[in-house]
């Protein structure tokens, strides 16, 4: 709906405006007329409308008043070849102008365009929820002070703000794929909107290797969906899903994917996480994987995305190569860096690491860090397992 406003309006904030009147306008007549048939339809038309009245409205004082307004640039009057087929894409690379900083574009993509939560926004940066609300207001200040237009941008502009897109795609994702809070462990309608924008822009840029990177490791991840948890709800780790259930048609597209995008050049931070994830996708089994070449493609990735997230997963793969100590002294010195303070599967999987070496005391101390970090049910329940099992005699 704000999507649709904003290509109207070319306003952020009179889009807001006309999608909240479309629900104030639903709020008072559905009661009395019935909720239509097609709802979301319904308050889209009623928005877009809204938004035309605006832009009417501004067009009459533009009129009235022309001595007490600055002209709009000629080049900004003249409509722009529709060179993005949908309204959310468009409006993503719209929010993603280079004039902010990469965070700030990233987040305010999320939290308008793809209406993720800011304490779910917070997570995925690693802050606090105060931080990320700042983030966000000084954003829409910033665009609000530099007169930032809400406009397509041309197909030679298209390029400079691929990487913020590809991470916003990314992150939207992740934030339905393993939700921060809630009773559910996935959130289906972020995880299926991310794949479709990341399908169209595969379509938009189809010379982009990194687009065909994110959309590889997307379908390989979602390719195992439906095994993830059990029939209760159980979160189920990767050893203990039932690969014969995953997906092998979304398995061996993203296998096309990551070949063709490998063959192209050289990997960029998507594309190395596509190929980890077809390993894991590829394999037999659990202790059948490739850990070793695992372990070298989180090398890679760590080279050209130095990110302690990163850096986590990688110690994973290190206790599957060289052993539990290894990879735990590799954790603790995420620990002692600080960066990932609050991140729930540090403490998580420093418990486990402690586990496997027999020191279960600091295990316990380790899960029970980690449960009090996590607000996602569906975790909560799988770490407070975890904690009962090591406590046990």
């Amino acid at each position: 709906m704000l999507a649709a406003a904003v290509r109207v309006t070319r306003d952020l904030d009179a889009a807001e405006e006309a999608v909240q009147d479309a629900y104030v306008r639903a709020l008072r007549t559905w009661p009395r007329d019935g909720v239509p048939a097609r709802p979301g339809a319904w308050l889209t038309t009623v928005a877009r409308r809204n938004a035309l009245t605006v832009l009417q409205r501004r067009t009459t004082l533009e009129r009235k008043l022309p001595l007490l307004l600055e002209p709009e640039p000629e080049e900004a009057r003249t409509p722009e070849p529709d060179a993005i087929p949908d309204d959310r894409l468009r409006l993503i690379f719209t929010c993603c102008h280079p004039a902010l900083s990469p965070e700030a574009r990233i987040a305010l993509t999320l939290r308008l365009v793809c209406g993720v939560a800011t304490p779910d926004i917070a997570q995925a940066f690693l802050v606090s929820e105060p931080t990320m609300a700042a983030r966000l207001t000084r954003a829409k200040k910033k665009i609000a002070a530099a007169r930032i237009p809400y406009r397509v941008p041309s197909a030679e502009d298209l390029p400079a703000r691929v990487d913020a897109v590809l991470t916003v795609i990314h992150l939207l994702y992740s934030t339905g794929h393993t939700a921060h809070s809630g009773r559910d462990l996935v959130r289906d309608e972020l995880t299926d909107r991310a794949l479709d924008l990341a399908r169209m822009l595969c379509l938009l840029l189809p010379a982009e290797r990194e687009a065909a990177g994110l959309l590889a490791l997307l379908l390989a991840h979602h390719a195992r969906r439906a095994t993830r948890t059990d029939a209760h709800g159980r979160l189920l780790r990767l050893e203990e899903q039932d690969r014969s259930a995953w997906d092998r048609d979304l398995i061996a597209e993203a296998d096309r994917l990551l070949v063709a995008s490998l063959r192209s050049g050289p990997p960029g931070r998507f594309t190395l996480q596509a190929a980890i994830a077809a390993l894991h996708a590829q394999a037999p089994g659990y202790t059948s994987t490739d850990w070793p070449q695992i372990l070298t493609l989180y090398g890679e990735l760590l080279r050209v995305w130095p990110s302690p997230v990163v850096a986590l997963n990688r110690a994973v793969a290190l206790c599957m190569v060289e052993g539990p100590q290894a990879a735990l002294a590799e954790v603790e010195s995420l620990e002692r860096d600080g960066r990932l303070a609050g991140y729930r599967y540090l403490p998580a999987t420093k418990a486990d690491l402690l586990h496997r070496l027999g020191r279960d005391v600091e295990a316990v101390a380790a899960y029970r860090a980690a449960l009090a970090l996590s607000e996602n049910a569906a975790e909560q329940e799988f770490l407070a397992e975890r904690l009962r099992a090591v406590e046990t005699p």
